[in-house]
């Protein structure tokens, strides 16, 4: 499998037979290049313009924005309720947790997560492999709220998201707080990862931070 980054909370993932799942497509306003990519499936954590503008997506993707189980394409998807805030969505809302199945690997993404998981919440996210999490705070968990769910998935490699670039102008931290926490951490200089056994039979977590850019 194949994760690619295109900032914010928007990833493309790729199969090995070419499968591929968007999740959290963003509009112009947002500050990132829109990914103008293809996909077979798009996701969609909640109805918030910075999350579900799928015109950017190319295609007929089918679309999923609720929680339930999925198969799409022998692709498995499962969506998990949550909320947007730490007060029962009064704030902002809901928010759809997603576990993508591919390839025998479990992503889970997390979308506009706003608060701390239940153990309920966390028995039905099940095994994770790659957790893509916010860390930004303000809209969503912060630093300190994402490294304690981190600790209660135990994924096998965290993606931080949803955090602050030079390419934004929200007022949410960056990624470096969220190291810090962590102890570890890599820094990549592509947006891309290639996911494969190896890399999440390692011992521990490994925190790997993406770049935006091509």
């Amino acid at each position: 499998m194949r994760i690619t980054w295109f900032g914010h909370a928007c990833f493309k993932l790729l199969s090995d037979s070419g499968v591929s799942v968007i999740t959290d497509p963003f509009d112009e306003n947002v500050g990132y290049d829109l990914p103008g990519e293809k996909a077979d499936i798009v996701t969609v954590s909640h109805q918030h313009y910075d999350h579900n503008f799928i015109e950017a997506v190319k295609g007929t993707p089918e679309i999923i924005s609720e929680a339930g189980d999925f198969h799409v394409n022998n692709i498995r998807i499962k969506g998990v309720r949550s909320f947007h805030d730490d007060e029962g969505g009064r704030k902002r809302g809901f928010n759809i947790i997603y576990i993508i199945e591919m390839d025998g690997i479990r992503v889970c993404h997390c979308g506009d997560l706003g608060h701390s998981l239940t153990r309920e919440q966390v028995d039905e996210i099940g095994r994770v492999d790659v957790l893509l999490i916010p860390v930004g705070g303000t809209y969503t968990v912060d630093a300190d709220a994402a490294a304690e769910i981190v600790g209660k998935i135990s994924p096998s490699v965290v993606i931080p998201m949803h955090f602050k670039t030079d390419r934004i102008n929200f007022p949410i931290d960056g990624a470096d707080k969220f190291l810090q926490i962590m102890g570890e951490g890599t820094k990549m200089n592509t947006n891309t990862l290639e996911v494969t056994e190896q890399v999440i039979q390692g011992k521990g977590t490994r925190i790997i931070v993406l770049d935006y850019k091509k």
